[in-house]
């Protein structure tokens, strides 16, 4: 886990990580989140649908930005105030992911930071993006 300080920050620092979409993140998110859309929990649905197989929670992809900032960039420090996000593209199981986050703004009178984040999986196409303010506490 990273522990920069607001002041150890700089204007496009940037950081990635990757991880991979497994089986049992589909199940464990499915019993947080209690969303049983067939969607994401039934193949043959998603094959009648159109895509070729299950299509992984939205918000799953999304939790990934909350490991950006919690744990990469800035850290342990991180508070996150809001997050807009834009899905672009399914993900499925047995897909990896690279979560990419930039400083696009540095605000030294309340102490956060705007972060340029990005998804891309392993066919280097974009499958979300976000922007975050993050407050980095003392």
């Amino acid at each position: 886990m990273n522990t920069f300080t607001f002041d150890e920050l700089k204007l496009g620092q940037s950081i990635s990580f990757k991880s991979s979409v497994t089986r049992d993140d589909f199940e464990s998110f499915k019993a947080h989140s209690h969303d049983i859309n067939p969607l994401h929990i039934d193949e043959d649905y998603a094959r009648s649908q159109g895509y070729p197989s299950r299509v992984a929670y939205g918000m799953l992809s999304a939790s990934y930005f909350s490991t950006l900032a919690g744990v990469y960039l800035p850290g342990k420090y991180a508070l996150i105030h809001t997050v807009n996000l834009k899905f672009l593209k399914p993900v499925y199981e047995g897909d990896e992911l690279t979560i990419t986050g930039e400083i696009v703004d540095l605000n030294d009178t309340f102490k956060f930071i705007e972060l340029k984040a990005v998804i891309h999986n392993q066919h280097n196409t974009a499958v979300c993006k976000a922007q975050m303010q993050i407050g980095v506490l003392k």
